[in-house]
């Protein structure tokens, strides 16, 4: 599970930052998701070690343009460039809508199925390894986050042990691995969690954006790995950030202290905070840190591979530049 940040300014793309956009490989599957689409992400995926014709999946908070801007232009691009058999998006209502409307006025038409799921909170996606569900946000507009879930694993499958059982190699292997009972030819009844080590937990990330501070993040987030979370404002500029419904730093480190998160990025900043001027990014970085040490401040390409659990606890991942 590998997190890419293409985009990491609120509102308005800067020099150094695009708008929304996070993107989540899982190189086991040869899949690319993304969560939310600015204008320019497909640009900088471009940029990215990603593949345009791995994504299969896009996850959409709310109908914000710097969110959804891009989305047209990327789908376009990926019956170009080799797109799976399917794509499925998710998101908020009217999001088909705008979709439709694109594809119309601009005459585009899509060379692959496209499946536009309408969320609502609880599950949207479930397969063999993960689930996702999401929850409502709190913002101006219809908003949701999402939790991704990597279901538990059997533990490793001790093969000596196996072997000194005389269980025969091949099929029932494969069934044992998976913490199965199998009854052998000779009668025996073997238990697949007897021969495997502990169970390997499921890693967790929470993306929320765009909200302020509330109690459908926190839960969202209870126990994650990692929390991606919004922090438009510094704590100075509260009141900016109550009357626009977004959050500020401290809000953040909130949600993430509530929640016993392990790591917190933050992202979707204001450019109000560009260097030179009397408030940088360092103070919110600062202003969150004080309420939950382990934060990170996200910037464009900063990738981020979450560590499995079964690693010793003060073993830190380093984020790849």
């Amino acid at each position: 599970m590998q997190i890419t940040f293409l985009g990491t300014s609120s509102g308005v793309p800067t020099r150094s930052r695009n708008v929304s956009s996070v993107a989540l490989r899982l190189p086991q599957r040869a899949e690319v998701w993304l969560f939310d689409c600015g204008e320019g992400t497909q640009h900088q995926i471009m940029r990215s070690d990603l593949k345009i014709s791995q994504i299969n999946r896009i996850f959409v908070t709310h109908m914000h343009g710097d969110h959804v801007f891009g989305l047209m232009g990327l789908l376009a691009t990926c019956g170009l460039a080799g797109s799976p058999h399917r794509i499925d998006i998710y998101g908020p209502p009217k999001l088909e809508e705008y979709l439709r409307a694109c594809g119309r006025y601009s005459q585009t038409h899509l060379s692959y199925p496209l499946h536009v799921h309408t969320v609502q909170p609880g599950m949207v996606y479930e397969d063999e390894e993960f689930t996702v569900s999401c929850d409502r946000l709190e913002h101006r507009v219809p908003a949701f986050g999402y939790r991704i879930a990597e279901k538990d694993r059997p533990g490793r499958f001790d093969v000596e042990k196996a072997k000194a059982l005389n269980i025969p190699p091949g099929r029932v292997y494969g069934q044992l691995k998976r913490g199965e009972t199998v009854t052998l030819n000779d009668g025996r009844v073997i238990r697949g969690v007897d021969l495997c080590g502990d169970t390997e937990e499921g890693r967790k990330l929470a993306y929320c954006t765009d909200t302020i501070f509330c109690d459908g993040a926190v839960a969202l987030a209870q126990g994650a790995d990692v929390l991606i979370h919004e922090a438009t404002f510094s704590h100075i500029d509260a009141e900016l950030a109550f009357q626009r419904l977004h959050s500020t730093s401290t809000m953040a480190a909130q949600t993430a202290l509530a929640a016993q998160v392990r790591l917190l990025i933050m992202t979707h900043f204001s450019p109000r905070y560009a260097p030179g001027n009397d408030i940088q990014l360092q103070h919110l970085l600062e202003e969150a840190r004080a309420i939950f040490p382990n934060t990170e401040m996200a910037h464009d390409f900063l990738t981020y591979e979450i560590p499995r659990r079964r690693q010793p606890e003060g073993e830190k991942q380093a984020a790849k530049v």
